[in-house]
């Protein structure tokens, strides 16, 4: 792809964006009329994406992706059939969400990553793809990586579970990365997640622009969702931003599921 390069900074909480000079037209060859395309993710199936995001969604004509655990989708299975009715995209998140020692909630967790094999987080997606699919009727076909961390063991028998997520799904995706993906060259299964807590639609729209302007794919990272201001809470103003900016077709996005628009490079790069 020849496009010019532009660095883009994500600091904590906020977007800062580069000034955007005019740029040639994107190599990869999106549908007519889109320049580039955005999803809407959110982890660990907590109960206020049932209650406020999905109604919120579901009206804005949007679909989503929520990368889910079995055991709050058993618990409220019929809330998440009902997302996949709607049309968005049930992914996993592993069993037990497994991330470093290092932090201290991980105290209380079964086992850490640092303490755990291949065969231990083949055996936590495994078997999290069989809960969710006899919960809600599909096998997920994309998964985010939980803390973003993407190792177990430590020192010399560190160990990258990537390979894993590439022959278990179609993507993995990370979070509070700094960058897009490019939609010509990216590694499916280390799709870039860039947090969207906390933001205000302004300190997002101009990311989504430049996914436009460069022609590439901005995967926006979510948990609670609502008006309160806990840290980890994707704001209902921005989602309706976002939500309608990206539906206007002379914004020139793409907005879908992971899945979706994943499936559309697949096939358009060949593979």
């Amino acid at each position: 792809m020849n496009l010019e390069h532009h660095e883009q900074t994500i600091g904590a909480g906020s977007f800062v964006a580069s000034a955007v000079s005019p740029v040639s037209k994107p190599a990869f060859a999106w549908p007519a009329g889109v320049r580039g395309a955005v999803s809407l993710t959110f982890d660990d199936s907590e109960l206020s994406q049932l209650e406020i995001g999905l109604p919120l969604l579901d009206s804005l004509s949007v679909r989503a992706t929520f990368y889910v655990m079995p055991g709050p989708v058993a618990r409220w299975r019929q809330a998440w059939q009902r997302a996949v009715i709607a049309g968005h995209e049930i992914g996993a998140h592993t069993l037990t969400h497994p991330c470093t020692c290092n932090f201290g909630f991980t105290a209380s967790q079964p086992t850490t990553l640092e303490n755990m094999t291949l065969g231990q987080m083949e055996v936590e997606i495994l078997e999290s793809n069989s809960r969710i699919e006899a919960a809600v009727g599909v096998c997920p076909a994309s998964f985010a990586y939980p803390c973003g961390q993407k190792y177990v063991g430590r020192g010399q028998r560190l160990q990258s579970y990537v390979p894993l997520v590439a022959q278990h799904y179609l993507t993995g995706r990370g979070w509070r990365d700094e960058y897009f993906n490019a939609p010509d060259r990216c590694d499916f299964a280390q799709l870039a997640g860039v947090e969207l807590d906390k933001l205000d639609f302004q300190q997002v729209l101009p990311q989504i622009a430049t996914a436009a302007q460069t022609g590439n794919w901005l995967l926006l990272a979510g948990h609670h969702i609502g008006n309160e201001t806990r840290q980890q809470m994707t704001k209902i103003s921005t989602l309706e931003g976002i939500c309608a900016y990206c539906r206007n077709p002379s914004n020139g996005i793409w907005i879908d599921t992971v899945a979706a628009i994943a499936t559309y490079i697949r096939q358009t790069r060949g593979f």
